[in-house]
């Protein structure tokens, strides 16, 4: 299916690995140029380097999410290098799960305040883009714990308050054919990823939690990457405000 994203220029937070990278890879295969950045600087050149031997449109640079001031002049510089921004991807995340003080402002530095200091940068960009085409797009990454509270969890509660900050951004930008939506992973499976690591060293754990999946399995981090880049394409151009769960029926609860 063509996604009408041909010659569009995306920004994606979190780029490297699990989730992010599988966007970064649909994003170039649909003819995006690609600006990706994440803290690992060794990763991003890793990651830069692969995808340009096989031809893509990308470049990276080494950025800590958490480091406002230090984001919003990638987003500017790498807005600049693009020539513009039409699609914005946030999915870096803290992945703090605890309970500590510590952990709720790592995920509100990186989760949150990733999203609205690059946003806010990338705003004028992406209206230009909108007035232009028709249709600009900001995807942020969230999780199914917005809407489970076993525990106390700042990872949980800081993805719930994502959900409202992009609704919120949908309302205020409707008017510009600027749409924000927000996609849901429920249990992601990939080399490296958090699940990888619980089945290594929590294998009790892991199976426990494999066998709440009513699939019998986890989603990969592809199929995650699918429903983030169908949101940020035009053919989803009357889709904004919405909380996308894609979690194989892992969770209970309706999603009104």
């Amino acid at each position: 299916m063509d996604l009408k994203l041909n010659g569009k220029k995306a920004l994606v937070l979190g780029g490297t690995r699990g989730i992010g990278r599988a966007i970064v890879e649909n994003l170039i295969s649909e003819g995006v140029e690609v600006a990706l950045c994440a803290r690992n600087d060794d990763q991003v050149q890793l990651v830069v380097s692969e995808l340009l031997a096989k031809g893509a449109k990308v470049s990276g640079a080494a950025v800590d999410i958490a480091d406002a001031a230090a984001l919003r002049q990638w987003v500017a510089e790498a807005a600049a290098q693009l020539g513009g921004i039409d699609i914005l991807v946030s999915n870096a995340s803290a992945m703090a799960t605890g309970n500590s003080a510590e952990e709720w402002q790592a995920s509100l530095s990186i989760d949150i305040l990733g999203l609205v200091n690059a946003s806010e940068v990338a705003m004028p960009f992406l209206e230009q883009a909108a007035a232009r085409n028709g249709d600009a797009a900001i995807i942020s990454i969230g999780s199914i714990m917005s809407n489970i509270a076993a525990e106390p969890s700042a990872y949980g509660a800081i993805k719930g308050a994502l959900v409202h900050c992009v609704k919120g951004l949908a309302k205020a930008q409707a008017h510009k054919h600027i749409r924000a939506n927000i996609v849901s992973p429920g249990t992601v499976y990939f080399k490296g990823g958090a699940w990888d690591m619980i089945e290594q060293n929590m294998p009790d754990f892991f199976h426990s939690m494999m066998a709440k999946n009513p699939m019998g399995r986890m989603a990969t981090a592809q199929e995650i990457a699918n429903a983030a880049v169908f949101l940020a394409s035009p053919l989803s151009g009357f889709t904004t405000g919405t909380n996308m769960v894609v979690d194989g029926a892992f969770t209970e609860s309706p999603n009104y």
